[in-house]
């Protein structure tokens, strides 16, 4: 019997439970074993697996978080770690690996398939970013989650004649702020991707409120760059160990910035990781359930070193050396439509 071993990595997100109970159970049809790898490829590192059958995946599809744990390991950084992920392979008699994670996870995964590894990437992120695929697992849910926070602020945004400004996820890639942006109606929406000067966006507000209506809600991507905002950088303590800021928040920024211009009380919601958790919707059940399916299908196959991706209806391959190391944009025409509907423009 050939052994299926499934790995989650980077950071958590509605769905993954429902891609490793497909993996799973459509594996154990065919006549695969499963094994899962605790906390990312730290698990594979240090040798700490599960066995996985159908009864130990009944009822997960609906839970948020993965069931294996998770980690941001590189198995890439130290060689002596690419050789105890080896060993454990070998010890276990792991014939192929499910590696489901996002840019970083994946573009490991490249390089540990280029070693020889037999392997199938699944592309699972909030943030929507991985190259080749329309949607990753876990996007929808958060897009869902931060529309209905848009909802609820935009009541008490009018009742007090206030801007609200919505902090959300997306370091490099604005997808959840445009999408739920659009969804909840904002009046601007912020993103990496699109140069904006913040006199554009106070004259914007401004039209806006000599027009009548006396409250305005605003959705930036956490990754919108500070100096646009404000004459400030990241200095070095404040970023971690990737480089990434922390804790600086370029919402609390840019709220104080518009407070400051228009003279108009600002509140800042900064929504964090509650976009990452809970259960996930109906759509990343279905897609991770797809996702799981078509991976074992690559393995039954030998389609190794490749990723499932959705592109229109229809669930595909793609290899993985197109997807390491990208990260997908937001789409110019998707933003447009944006900017055809926010107030002010």
């Amino acid at each position: 019997m050939k052994t299926i071993g499934i790995l989650t990595g980077g950071g958590d997100c509605p769905g993954l439970n429902g891609a490793i109970r497909a993996v799973v159970r459509s594996g154990s049809q065919q006549g695969y074993r499963a094994i899962g790898i605790r906390n990312g490829w730290q698990g594979l590192i240090d040798g700490d697996i599960e066995d996985l059958t159908d009864s130990s995946v009944y009822g997960i599809i609906s839970r948020g978080g993965t069931i294996l744990g998770t980690s941001r390991t590189d198995p890439l950084k130290n060689p002596a770690h690419f050789r105890k992920i080896q060993d454990t392979l070998e010890k276990y008699a792991i014939d192929a690996l499910v590696v489901l994670g996002g840019n970083g996870t994946l573009s490991a995964a490249h390089e540990v398939a280029t070693s020889g590894v037999p392997l199938i990437g699944i592309p699972k992120t909030i943030d929507n970013d991985i190259p080749e695929t329309d949607m990753s697992i876990g996007f929808d849910t958060a897009v869902s989650i931060v529309t209905d926070a848009i909802d609820r602020l935009y009541t008490t945004a009018e009742s007090h004649h206030r801007i609200m400004v919505v902090q959300v996820m997306g370091r490099e890639a604005g997808w959840i702020a445009l999408t739920a942006g659009i969804a909840g109606g904002a009046d601007e929406i912020l993103i990496p991707e699109v140069h904006f000067t913040m006199d554009d966006v106070c004259q914007d507000l401004k039209v806006q409120f000599a027009s009548g209506k006396k409250f305005s809600i605003v959705v930036i991507a956490e990754g919108t760059p500070l100096e646009t905002v404000c004459d400030i950088s990241v200095p070095e303590c404040n970023r971690d160990e990737c480089g990434h800021e922390k804790f600086v928040g370029v919402g609390n920024l840019l709220g104080s910035e518009l407070e400051r211009r228009l003279g108009i009380e600002t509140r800042v919601t900064n929504l964090g990781h509650v976009q990452r958790g809970g259960s996930p919707t109906s759509f990343d059940r279905v897609l991770a359930t797809r996702f799981g399916v078509a991976a074992v299908e690559q393995i039954r196959t030998g389609n190794f070193g490749t990723m499932v991706a959705l592109q229109g209806a229809h669930v595909v391959t793609v290899p993985l050396s197109s997807i390491a190391y990208r990260v997908k944009p937001v789409e110019p025409d998707l933003y447009a439509v944006a900017k055809k509907t926010m107030g002010g423009s």
